[in-house]
């Protein structure tokens, strides 16, 4: 039996349950030369996802209604005729979301469990760090004793982001939605710093308080009004990375918020935005780079991980109440 998640409606703001289809097929998967026999172990939600199930122009194809949604997957080979892979492998990729799947190999990479956990592959050295590195190194350019705020700082590149602050010599102030998460970023995380924006009247005077010395980088995950407050802070040559808008990703109508150019202007400040694969060709250094921090205890990181494939798409949705600490992922 095959279980198969497919896109059946194009979300109307806040995607819904009935938005998403589940099928059954019962039936025997065979490969032909130069492929393999995938059983998906992780799944990874994100909240990219939800650009791609609009068909607004965007920087990737939008999912195609009722066909299979994809993403980033943590799966074992059961079967290969394929000379990249053996029986027993565990690969990463980007695959869709079946239980079961024929690839030809093409864009999948093997994983070791025994460095680190399986689901790790889909987080912190997978495409979550690499974008937390190489936005952080690339765009940011912090320079030591600097300030560095993230906002969604409890979620999976978040968390990554400010870890990598400290590494790098950095005072870095996290911004989360409950008391616990702001815990989290200074217990388990080591951030210097937490503002609980959903406890807090005053951002802009939090933000000042938290960073006395204005901010140099920003790296923001939210949009909306917590990254108004920010500009009112950022120090000359600040530099804003632009990862994602979560705060506005479900509106059905133009958001409102201030006008960046004064900020930019009166500060020479950069702002912009990226996607990782802009910088494809500086992934073997990041992976390197986040590799030898795991093994030396210099990164953590945080998972909530849920079980079972029908939870796949409850467990997107709960992105967008801020229900996960870390990185979510789904596990089979």
């Amino acid at each position: 039996m095959i279980q198969t998640i497919l896109l059946k409606h194009r979300p109307k703001g806040r995607p819904k349950l009935s938005d998403f289809e589940f099928t059954k097929e019962d039936v025997e998967l065979n490969i032909k030369d130069g492929e393999l026999l995938l059983e998906t172990l992780y799944v990874s939600v994100d909240p990219y996802l939800r650009g791609r199930m609009s068909d607004a122009k965007s920087y990737i194809e939008p999912f195609e209604l009722n066909q299979p949604i994809h993403s980033g997957i943590i799966a074992k080979v059961l079967e290969s005729k394929n000379e990249n892979f053996n029986s027993g492998d565990f690969v990463s990729g980007r695959l869709d979301w079946k239980t079961k799947q024929i690839s030809d190999g093409k864009g999948l990479h093997k994983v070791d469990p025994n460095k680190a956990d399986l689901s790790a592959y889909l987080g912190v050295l997978g495409m979550t760090g690499l974008t937390a590195y190489l936005g952080l190194t690339q765009i940011g350019k912090p320079k030591h004793g600097e300030t560095l705020v993230v906002s969604g700082a409890a979620g999976a590149v978040g968390s990554v982001v400010g870890q990598i602050g400290k590494i790098l010599g950095l005072r870095v102030v996290g911004i989360a939605g409950t008391d616990e998460k702001i815990n989290m970023l200074k217990s388990k995380f080591g951030f210097d710093a937490g503002i609980n924006y959903n406890t807090t009247k005053d951002m802009k005077a939090a933000i000042k308080e938290a960073a006395p010395n204005g901010v140099d980088v920003y790296f923001d995950n939210v949009g909306g009004p917590i990254s108004d407050a920010v500009l009112f802070n950022i120090n000359r040559f600040a530099r804003m990375v632009i990862c994602g808008a979560i705060s506005v990703y479900n509106n059905t109508e133009l958001p409102k918020s201030v006008s960046v150019q004064p900020f930019l202007i009166k500060n020479s400040a950069l702002m912009q935005g990226f996607i990782v694969s802009n910088f494809e060709n500086k992934f073997p250094e990041a992976i390197e780079a986040l590799s030898n921090w795991l093994a030396e205890d210099k990164l953590a990181y945080s998972e909530t991980i849920v079980e079972g494939f029908e939870r796949i798409p409850q467990a997107f949705i709960d992105l967008f109440d801020g229900k996960n600490m870390g990185k979510m992922v789904v596990k089979l």
